[in-house]
């Protein structure tokens, strides 16, 4: 039996100076908030990364909700086999306002920013230089942050935790600072608008457009106040309550408070939500986290490495361990995340539905279902309007958008209208789910979404007669998104995913004992098989015969026959595809997800050295910083779906694949420098 307690003591995050990259999170599945070495958000500008306190109800509209609607933008018409399909793809020039407003918005807001003011012997504010001796940990067994460090000769102890079940911190600061009045806690509200047609340029928040919005204070008592927050149509609530001091609003938007104490102490707590609530003490709050996180790492999956040889074992450990703290923060609340959780905005702080299942398919495979059932929930409550989708281009079924609000709009956007491969996931999601809580409840629950999932793939497929199959596209865009949408036919990743979600839906109406539509079959036996050249699998059929003429981007063929168990796949022709993305795919232009999905690959094909060696390549992509994100560059610091990938592919290795499933570990070495001990892991399918 694996020491869960000693295993994830393994790898807290510890830091003794600044690491610019790598601020630490507390948080719940709905809410975190992202402090420096402060343990607070003291010292923005010292770091690369935004210091953000999000929570998953927290969306702003700029002007006004519903500004603009899809008919204010002039659509693009693609050929589609003898009819015109139209996709919200670029923007018209006289539309470019409402194009750019329908991607921006509704947009995540960032809540606050939560600081310490230090006040030197000198009277000035302390910067971040005069932080000395630095000692911050991220127990990741309480879910509790804590951070030490000097001013001057005065030693400052901040714990920063945050309540399981409601969106507010408590933090414990104890100093002798506090007793001569030269540490105060500073509260500023940052612009909630996007003004930048690029999401690059908002990922931090605006401190000007004062006038765009209100931050009220209405004082409780002396030891507690609400600050009512209004912009444009929305509008929040901050509860604050402090043990002993007062509040004072400095700035238009700024609040502090000044401490009176003489025991060298201070608590207090701070809630965001959209209406009231009952806001607890600090000690509340702490013991709460405590048994929350206890009993997370206590249930579902485990992974020890520790007995290994290869020098690699420990950072892969630290990577698991994480990644299990990481996505059950950011990605498990009710709706899909985005890719950089609730760490900052990316993409306008929306998220992505083909991302969906890399963030989240790991969770049922690591017995923790529970953290996946609520999204899913979401795409009943988005269905009305993915059927529109549907009906509006002339399929039947629900067509599910791609880059999405939690209104489940779609956005336009010179790529996401055309993408097709997240239209299985909810199919393969929950089955993941009904593997380990197989019952009839699960199956009604979600019955409903793959039956018209299933409808809108077999509508969407077209029977070519001189092939003697049915094909997809054109138009589409491949997983791998550079290629045109009227040229892209038949890649292999969505065919085999036609076949797999078709069938998968099939076999879902029978255990219900339900009549499926015999079409859903009829296409999944009749697909056409995924192209090949030179015993080499091809983006998709009409792109250029060599790799090197797109080998960037995601190398989403080989996912056939990894993620997916690859009937219409020769498994040879995969064999020899794996081995040529290896040696000369462009990985600087790759996603953190892709080395999950080459591991896949690697393991399904017998290829367990090859597997690990993705799983731990050494590139930019693949970095994974000491607070666990998964690096791909300056603008996103932070990338979900890697930390989801990673344990999706480590599960698999582990625990195997249905057909495969009796092998221990079957997708790690078998030289003995791999000693992988696991339990409470689920096979992928």
């Amino acid at each position: 039996m694996i020491n869960r307690k000693k295993l994830v003591e393994r790898h807290f995050p510890r830091l003794s100076a600044v690491d610019s990259l790598s601020p630490l999170s507390v948080g719940n599945r709905n809410f975190a908030f992202t402090a420096d070495i402060t343990g607070l958000q003291t010292f923005p500008s010292s770091y690369e990364v935004p210091l953000g306190t999000q929570a998953q109800w927290g969306w702003h509209s700029t002007d006004k909700h519903n500004k603009y609607d899809l008919n204010d933008i002039t659509f693009q018409s693609l050929e589609t086999y003898g009819r015109s399909v139209d996709y919200p793809l670029y923007p018209n020039d006289a539309e470019k306002e409402a194009y750019h407003w329908l991607r921006q918005n509704p947009h995540r807001l960032h809540l606050g920013q939560l600081s310490f003011k230090f006040i030197k012997e000198n009277q000035e504010e302390a910067a971040i230089t005069d932080i000395n001796s630095i000692n911050q940990v991220l127990n990741l067994w309480e879910g509790t942050l804590y951070s030490d460090f000097r001013i001057e000769d005065h030693l400052v102890s901040v714990t920063t935790v945050c309540d399981p079940t409601t969106d507010q911190i408590g933090v414990r600061v104890q100093s002798t600072l506090l007793n001569e009045g030269r540490l105060q806690v500073s509260l500023r509200f940052p612009a909630p608008d996007m003004y930048s047609n690029t999401w690059e340029e908002t990922i931090f928040p605006d401190w000007r457009n004062e006038e765009r919005h209100h931050s009220l204070l209405a004082l409780e008592s002396n030891q507690s106040a609400i600050i009512e927050r209004k912009m444009d149509e929305d509008e929040y609530q901050v509860k604050w309550r402090w043990t002993s001091g007062k509040i004072v609003q400095e700035k238009t938007h700024e609040f502090v408070l000044y401490p009176q104490v003489n025991s060298g102490e201070l608590e207090f707590t701070i809630g965001f939500a959209e209406t009231n609530f009952t806001s607890k003490e600090f000690l509340t709050i702490h013991e709460s986290s405590k048994q929350y996180w206890q009993d997370f790492w206590n249930q579902g999956g485990a992974i020890d490495l520790s007995e290994s040889t290869d020098e690699r074992a420990n950072e892969l450990e630290r990577r698991i361990v994480l990644s299990q703290f990481l996505t059950a923060l950011h990605s498990s609340s009710y709706a899909p995340p985005q890719e950089t959780g609730y760490m900052y905005n990316s993409w306008f702080g929306k998220f992505h539905l083909e991302m969906h299942w890399w963030h989240a398919a790991h969770f049922p495979l690591w017995g923790r279902g529970e953290l996946l059932e609520q999204s899913l929930d979401w795409y009943k409550s988005i269905l009305p309007l993915a059927q529109k989708l549907a009906e509006n281009q002339g399929y039947r079924g629900a067509r599910w958008p791609k880059q999405v609000g939690p209104d489940g709009k779609q956005s336009p956007s010179p790529i996401a209208p055309a993408l097709i491969w997240q239209q299985p996931h909810c199919i393969y999601l929950a089955e993941l789910f009904y593997r380990e809580n197989p019952s009839h409840e699960t199956l009604e629950r979600w019955s409903e979404i793959i039956k018209e999932t299933a409808e809108f793939m077999v509508s969407f497929a077209v029977w070519d007669e001189e092939k003697g199959a049915f094909v997809l596209g054109p138009p589409l865009i491949p997983a791998q998104e550079n290629h045109k949408p009227e040229d892209s036919l038949n890649p292999p990743f969505e065919l085999e995913y036609w076949k797999f979600g078709l069938e998968l839906a099939s076999e879902w109406m029978k255990r219900l004992e339900k009549k499926s539509n015999p079409k859903w079959l009829e296409v999944a036996d009749a697909l056409a098989k995924p192209t090949h050249s030179d015993g080499v699998y091809l983006a998709h059929e009409n792109c250029p015969d060599t790799f090197e003429n797109y080998n960037h981007d995601h190398p989403s063929m080989v996912a056939a026959l990894g993620i997916l168990p690859g009937k219409l796949i020769d498994e040879e022709a995969m064999r020899n595809t794996i081995k040529k993305v290896n040696e000369v795919w462009d990985w600087q232009s790759a996603w953190g997800w892709d080395f999950p999905m080459c591991a896949m690959t690697a393991a399904r094909l017998g290829e367990p050295e090859m597997a690990v060696d993705f799983l731990l390549m050494e590139v930019t992509k693949n970095t994974y910083l000491a607070n666990g994100h998964n690096y791909q560059g300056p603008s996103l610091t932070a990338y979900l779906p890697g930390n989801g990938g990673l344990l999706t592919a480590v599960a698999m290795m582990a625990s195997g694949w249905h057909g495969h499933s009796e092998e221990h570990a079957p997708g790690f070495p078998k030289d003995g420098t791999w000693s992988v001990k696991w339990e409470g892991l689920h096979p992928i399918l």
